[in-house]
């Protein structure tokens, strides 16, 4: 591989709606530039982006993959992302690190909701873009109609740079609106045969260089002048005023194709060359000194002290943690001391590498806008810093967004259970989006994420990397029990049966305390009715009894104990029978007090297009929740409410269905409240048919 500055590279994401072709463009992009020697397709398994056995099972991407060809002089780096909003994480993580970005749209289905959702992240981290409408071979391809999907759903006009010759079955070419030539495809091989425009399409053609002249003109005062005086520019004007019009935004051009037949690959591979960003053009990056608020910045240059920053681990069972990141600034070597400013630490760097799918091709040294990974580091993580000890900077990280979607996971063989803690642990390193936590009042292992998919997708990665096999059940949901009322009870444990007898009495007074407020030991006890020793241990059952509930099994809570008679016998009293006899107190006394069911309410917020309003609104009244507000996101809505835990634990796939995938939300644990009557009722019901199975 020739050497390579860094105003030669250009680093791209290949982003999009799921199914549109992303991954067969970029095993295109491969093959035709002599990177592979065979065309890798997604349907076969034979991808060499979609190496994953997930990925190859289910024919979708699911990680983002990088890889890399050289064309026309340069260096292109590729990554190829998912298309699925369970994995937007992993797509922002692999946006944030690149300088430019290729949308694939598919010519059938225009502009999805994904794309609109890519598109407005490649907007926060304004990334110059081009577009690729994908499969101009299929029935009910038009070309037109998905650059009007373009101008309304993206709100961005787009500029043709070429047109299809035929479409559907007759898709067989392209004219290339700069060159003004023709070219037809009769193999996959991306180069095309020369020929003259068809008659039928050289008004149209006409019409659309001159749309796309217009567009080049504006983006430069200059050009603008001769076009207006010239009437007219040179190939190389619009080459030039392309690159301008692309780097600051104000051009998206829009190539046409068929990646899985070459067609249109060429002219992507020209444009990416001649018009993308490269890191120099970029500019500085910046970070912030740690422990400060100074802004410091990093010149894309091999003279400025070395930086980068990890954008993704990969959790290998067999070369142990893979970690990929994107050069700043500095020149790196193999068998380097790298600092972590982010952590704190120095991390002994061994061999480095390109990353080719799920081979490595190994590197003498990196350079500013080089991506690459390595092997074996002991505590840097996704989102870290690496950089210069004598110059430390932090760069800023992708939040991790919170889950939205849990399961309870159970070992399928006994003894697996420390396994799973373990695997879990390997998995999240991996990716931050996956949460494992233990509820201590359930018992239960969690496992959350950002969807089904998302989560049954970690659970065969979990099978396959570490051989742990688990089950996915709805998790439990963590009810309380409480009191309205008060009362004064006693408990009275007498047992004599041969030996020493036992013998503990109490009696308490039980009340309510407010939400939230816990529970309240208070001795009242004048005198010694019952001695000092026993007391605590009239708390001590009390407590364990309300920890194992009463009506329904669930903790007892916010209530106020007061101790305030009782008697004692000097020779069958104990601690443990104090501690019988203030239990029997509690359950009886619970029962007396107006016992009610708690559950837990969380804060949510759900984000849908206008169109989807009614629809999710009323649905969440439907589950018992309340709107206390709306704000607006862009072109969307999103709703603010409180709705039971109980309601939404299987809300996610309902959304999506709801708002044909458009739709996403959060939510946030806020506080308990009363579950109603018919509900609790139903509830104690299971619960007492549980303790009797």
């Amino acid at each position: 591989m020739a050497k390579y500055e860094s105003k030669q590279l250009r680093n791209l994401a290949v982003i999009g709606h799921g199914g549109t072709g992303k991954t067969s463009l970029c095993e295109s992009l491969l093959y035709v530039s002599g990177k592979n020697e065979r065309l890798g397709r997604v349907d076969d398994g034979s991808s060499t982006m979609d190496y994953e056995p997930e990925e190859q099972k289910k024919h979708v991407s699911i990680s983002s993959a990088a890889n890399f060809f050289e064309w026309d002089k340069h260096k292109i780096n590729i990554i190829d992302t998912p298309g699925d909003s369970n994995f937007t994480f992993d797509i922002k993580c692999s946006l944030s690190v690149v300088d430019n970005a290729v949308v694939v749209i598919d010519s059938v289905g225009g502009v999805e909701f994904q794309t609109q959702k890519v598109w407005e992240i490649a907007d926060e981290y304004s990334l110059p873009r081009l577009i690729f409408i994908n499969r101009m071979d299929r029935e009910r391809a038009d070309f037109n109609k998905v650059l009007e999907s373009i101008k309304t759903k993206l709100k961005k006009k787009g500029t043709p740079v070429c047109l299809p010759i035929g479409a559907e079955d007759k898709f067989q070419g392209i004219v290339d609106l700069i060159a003004m030539k023709a070219y037809t495809f009769t193999d996959n091989k991306g180069a095309g045969k020369a020929v003259d425009i068809p008659s039928d399409l050289a008004q149209e053609a006409g019409a659309l260089r001159s749309s796309m002249v217009e567009d080049i003109a504006e983006a430069d005062d200059e050009l603008m002048n001769k076009y207006l005086e010239a009437g007219e520019l040179s190939a190389e004007e619009l080459k030039s005023g392309l690159r301008k019009g692309v780097l600051s935004g104000g051009i998206v051009p829009v190539i046409c194709g068929s990646a899985v037949k070459g067609i249109g690959v060429t002219l992507l591979a020209d444009l990416a060359a001649s018009s993308f960003a490269s890191p120099v053009d970029r500019g500085p990056v910046k970070g912030k000194k740690p422990g400060t608020d100074t802004v410091e910045e990093r010149q894309p240059s091999e003279d400025a002290p070395f930086s980068a920053i990890v954008f993704k681990t990969i959790a290998d069972p067999y070369a142990g943690r893979l970690t990929l990141f994107r050069v700043y600034s500095g020149k790196l070597n193999s068998d380097s001391a790298v600092y972590n400013s982010t952590r704190k630490i120095t991390e002994k760097f061994g061999h480095i590498f390109f990353l080719e799918g799920k081979n490595q091709k190994q590197a003498e040294a990196l350079i500013p806008g080089d991506i690459a990974g390595v092997a074996k580091l002991k505590e840097t993580v996704t989102g870290d810093t690496l950089c210069n000890e004598k110059y430390p900077i932090i760069f800023e990280k992708v939040a991790v967004p919170p889950p939205i979607m849990s399961f309870a996971v159970e070992p399928k063989s006994r003894g697996d259970e420390d396994k799973i803690a373990s695997s879990i642990h390997r998995l999240t390193e991996e990716d931050p989006t996956i949460v494992f936590s233990r509820n201590a009042q359930t018992k239960e292992m969690i496992l959350s994420g950002m969807g089904q998919v998302h989560i049954e997708v970690n659970i065969e990665k979990m099978r396959r990397k570490f051989g742990v096999e688990v089950n996915l059940n709805t998790p439990k949901v963590p009810y309380l029990e409480t009191i309205k009322g008060k009362t004064n009870v006693q408990g009275r444990y007498k047992k004599q049966s041969g030996g020493r007898g036992q013998f503990g009495d109490c009696t308490i007074d039980i009340e309510p305390l407010p939400r939230g407020a816990g529970y309240e030991f208070v001795d009242k006890i004048v005198g010694g009715v019952i001695p000092g020793q026993y007391r605590p241990a009239v708390d001590k059952g009390i407590q364990e009894a309300a920890a194992k509930g009463v009506i329904a099994g669930y903790p007892v809570v916010d209530f106020r104990i007061s101790l305030v008679f009782g008697s004692y016998h000097t020779v069958d009293s104990s601690e443990m029978a104090f501690k019988i006899a203030g239990s029997m107190a509690f359950q009886k006394g619970v029962m007396e007090c107006q016992p009610i069911l708690l559950e837990p309410i969380v804060n949510i917020s759900i984000e849908v297009p206008d169109e989807y309003m009614g629809d999710v609104i009323g649905d969440l009244n439907s589950r018992r929740g309340r709107v206390l507000g709306m704000d607006t996101n862009g072109s969307n809505q999103v709703i603010k409410g409180q709705v039971p835990l109980a309601e939404i634990l299987k809300y996610a796939p309902d959304l999506r269905s709801m708002t044909s995938g458009r739709g996403n939300f959060t939510y946030t644990d806020s506080h308990y409240e009363e579950v109603p009557s018919y509900i609790a009722d139903k509830i104690i019901a299971e619960s007492k048919k549980e303790a009797e199975d």
